[in-house]
């Protein structure tokens, strides 16, 4: 809900199983309190059913999707195609990011049996987002907020080939967030007790004109277990740079309403692991977090004295008692509270840890995070009155920003008012004491040869029985889609599938084989032995962050195979694919 009133046209949100958080399930009761809430203002309601499904689960979820579709929402987002093997309602559904959405063969094939969206990669770039453009109409999603998996999505067994918990099945143990260390083929340590398949987190607020000229025509920020300042403050963001990108193009939202957010919105004041753009314009910047991740904040300078109990930055910053501080002693991310403030003197609770030269960084803000909590952003649909004569009365005529229409009679007396100015006057407060609805008054037309008296109690009936008719013609209004599953035979870009093609159950099977798949391994999740097999695909290059990319005219040397080691001492070899630009991470036997 806060993400609707901060100006979100739609939001997914988890059903109680199946979804790709298993920590993030809703009851029906509040995904339904959702759809009711969103629909006022024509905004959509997304639920994921994205997890890998094993063959007495494909019932359950059928189930799932059919009770969904009586309470309203507007599309599923999948990732098993064994669900298109079944009978489902007639909701569009979406291809998740799961699904490794990263060529242009890939997408033309979902379009051709019916998905009607598809989540892109996160790896991809603006170019590769273009070719994809070009070979299918399908509606393109792409990230541009958030967390990220080093991994392509779908593509990362390492959770699972660790512990037996899947990302493919919602219950990812996050080992991409763990310290490494990093060896070299004699054995020598490159790299010690670092984060080294950690990434930043994704901003790319900076490409949004961009992503739209690429043909990007839904921007996700990924939320999920967020709090609601995090997911305030960053909605409010990009509400606010898209409407300035779509007034500029002739373009318009997807739903209805102004979102008024009350503050300022500031990416940098909510939890963030340090930003990057990723690959959207190609190789290039830092994109990794070796030192943490967990969220730092801003930088607010460098330490250059200590006292006794303060100390003193190398820059003028407005901290304020309550601020949370960090900064990294060694290796270790050390934090405390700002308690007090004399001139360039900050006393924090504790000193422990700080000494002269060390980077400190305020990740909580309190007077920022204060203001946003006491914002309460609100979203408005304008609306224009009309109240004209009518036979016996009055009619107030509502007609709002998307040319929904309602009116409402009032039966009265029109004598002349005695004080027609008063009179006025008194008509336009009490039609336009829209405070408790949905709506805001735009402008306020009077049909009416002379000014009647009409009590003040009449007029607030006539009003908000208008608005109850307005918004029963918006709901009968409101745009809404439907899907269709096509079962043919169009070709699969592929004609065998790897462990890596996640397919688990005889649906998935039965699905591809129709689409010219003629050797199908099973799913890593049926009970795979990973040693000495690909856990995980990333684009990101731990020999391109040690400056030895063979693509590079000037690089250093490494002794190869590299490999990482994780503190429980499992081994795992890095594999470097330099035609596709990837790294493979291999769970070496025995480990």
């Amino acid at each position: 809900m806060a993400a609707i009133n901060s100006g979100a046209d739609a939001v997914y949100i988890g059903a109680a199983r199946f979804g790709a958080r298993e920590a993030a399930g809703n009851q029906y009761s509040d995904i339904q309190a959702l759809v009711r809430y969103a629909h006022r203002c024509w905004a959509r309601v997304y639920v994921t059913v994205n997890t890998l499904l094993y063959d007495h689960e494909l019932e359950p979820a059928g189930k799932l999707i059919g009770e969904l579709y009586e309470l309203g929402v507007d599309a599923i987002i999948i990732q098993d195609m064994g669900l298109l093997e079944l009978d489902l309602p007639p909701l569009p559904l979406f291809a998740s990011t799961q699904m490794h959405n990263h060529t242009p063969e890939r997408i033309a094939f979902l379009e051709k049996v019916g998905i009607r969206r598809v989540i892109l990669a996160r790896e991809l770039s603006l170019e590769q987002i273009s070719r994809i453009r070009q070979s299918t109409s399908l509606e393109l999603e792409s990230f541009i907020h958030g967390a990220l998996c080093v991994s392509y999505s779908g593509q990362c067994y390492m959770s699972y080939a660790l512990g037996g918990r899947s990302g493919n099945r919602g219950q990812c143990a996050q080992p991409c967030r763990k310290r490494y260390a990093l060896q070299n083929a004699s054995g020598k340590l490159l790299a010690q007790g670092r984060h080294l398949l950690s990434l930043r987190d994704l901003n790319l607020s900076g490409g949004l004109g961009d992503l739209l000229e690429a043909g990007i025509r839904s921007f996700k920020i990924e939320g999920r277990l967020k709090d609601r300042a995090y997911v305030t403050n960053v909605v409010s963001h990009y509400r606010q740079e898209l409407d300035a990108l779509l007034e500029g193009r002739g373009l318009r939202r997807s739903s209805s309403g102004r979102s008024f957010a009350g503050f300022s919105p500031n990416l940098d004041k909510t939890f963030n692991r340090g930003y990057t753009r990723y690959f959207l314009r190609g190789r290039g910047e830092a994109v990794t977090s070796w030192d943490t991740p967990k969220a730092t904040g801003e930088l607010v300078g460098r330490v250059v004295s200590l006292g006794a109990g303060f100390f003193t930055l190398d820059q003028e910053v407005q901290l304020a008692p309550g601020d949370g501080l960090c900064f990294f002693d060694g290796q270790e991310l050390r934090g405390t509270r700002v308690r007090r403030l004399e001139g360039k003197a900050v006393y924090p609770e504790k000193l422990e840890g700080l000494r002269t030269g060390l980077a400190v960084y305020r990740n909580h803000d309190r007077l920022f995070l204060a203001a946003l909590e006491k914002s309460q952003p609100r979203r408005k649909i304008w609306v224009h009155f009309t109240l004209g004569e009518a036979p016996g009365g009055l009619r107030l005529e509502a007609l709002d920003e998307d040319g929904v229409q309602a009116f409402q009679t009032l039966d009265c007396s029109l004598e002349p008012a005695e004080k027609p100015q008063q009179a006025r006057l008194a008509l336009e407060k009490q039609l336009g004491k829209l405070g408790g609805t949905l709506f805001e008054l735009r402008s306020l037309q009077l049909d009416l040869p002379q000014i009647p008296f009409v009590p003040v109690a009449a007029l607030n009936e006539l009003r908000r029985q208008a608005v109850e008719r307005l918004e029963t013609a918006r709901e009968a209004a409101r745009p809404r889609e439907q899907g269709g599953i096509l079962k043919n035979a169009a070709p699969f870009p592929e004609t065998e599938l790897t462990f890596r093609g996640n397919v688990l159950n005889h649906k998935a099977a039965a699905f591809y084989r129709r689409h010219g798949v003629n050797r199908i391994e099973p799913a890593a999740e049926s009970g795979l032995d990973l040693h000495g097999q690909v856990v995980m695909t990333t684009r990101y290059c731990l020999r391109y962050e040690l400056d030895a990319c063979p693509l590079k005219e000037k690089r250093s040397r490494l002794e190869e195979p590299l490999r990482l080691v994780d503190e429980e001492g499992h081994v795992f070899r890095l594999r470097f694919d330099c035609k596709r630009c990837v790294m493979e991470v291999i769970l070496e036997p025995g480990a």
